[in-house]
């Protein structure tokens, strides 16, 4: 099969077939680009989660941008991102000609408190197949646990803090930490 059609109606079928953004895109795209497809491995996939968090643009289309420019170049991550976007973009176009309608329906109102669930479910394993493949270290043990604490605390509290502020305070503290282990190692 040519290879833009396989990058297009791969990342067509996980943006059309994937419910709840990016985090919940995250195990469909691992278990397709790096198991199915083999495209990247298993530590290209846990880079790229954490480069798509930290760079503009939602998570997957970013996921998508990547793998397709592995591929095929500049051409292939277009292909890959289209692919990722349309699906959604019918859906969401169609969706608001009739929500109103649409929500009033009691099975379809029920099905999306299910998808949320759903979702919420295909974050907490996203999250958990990115623990289980860091390097357990001290200082990356540490910041998990922060990390998740502070998250837990936000949201436990309804307080007002940005997730951004915390992946930046995060990264502080890594080229911190290593740029006094490089000065100790030269000692």
């Amino acid at each position: 099969m040519n290879v833009f059609l396989e990058l297009f109606l791969t990342f067509a079928k996980i943006g059309l077939f994937t419910f709840g953004g990016g985090y919940a895109m995250i195990a469909v795209v691992e278990d397709t680009c790096v198991k199915i497809k083999k495209w990247i491995t298993d530590d290209e996939m846990l880079n790229l989660t954490v480069i798509a968090e930290s760079t503009p643009g939602p998570i997957a289309i970013n996921c998508a941008t990547y793998v397709g420019y592995k591929q095929k170049g500049v051409l292939g991550a277009a292909v890959a991102t289209f692919g990722m976007v349309l699906p959604s973009f019918i859906i969401i176009y169609l969706i608001s000609m009739f929500l109103d309608t649409f929500l009033e329906i009691k099975i379809i109102a029920d099905a999306f408190k299910g998808i949320k669930l759903a979702v919420g479910i295909l974050v907490v394993d996203a999250g958990i197949r990115m623990f289980k493949k860091l390097k357990k270290t001290p200082l990356g043990m540490t910041v998990f646990g922060v990390s998740v604490a502070a998250v837990l605390c936000v949201n436990f509290f309804a307080l007002s803090f940005s997730t951004i502020a915390l992946i930046l305070i995060a990264a502080a503290v890594g080229l911190c930490a290593n740029a006094i282990a490089k000065r100790g190692g030269k000692k």
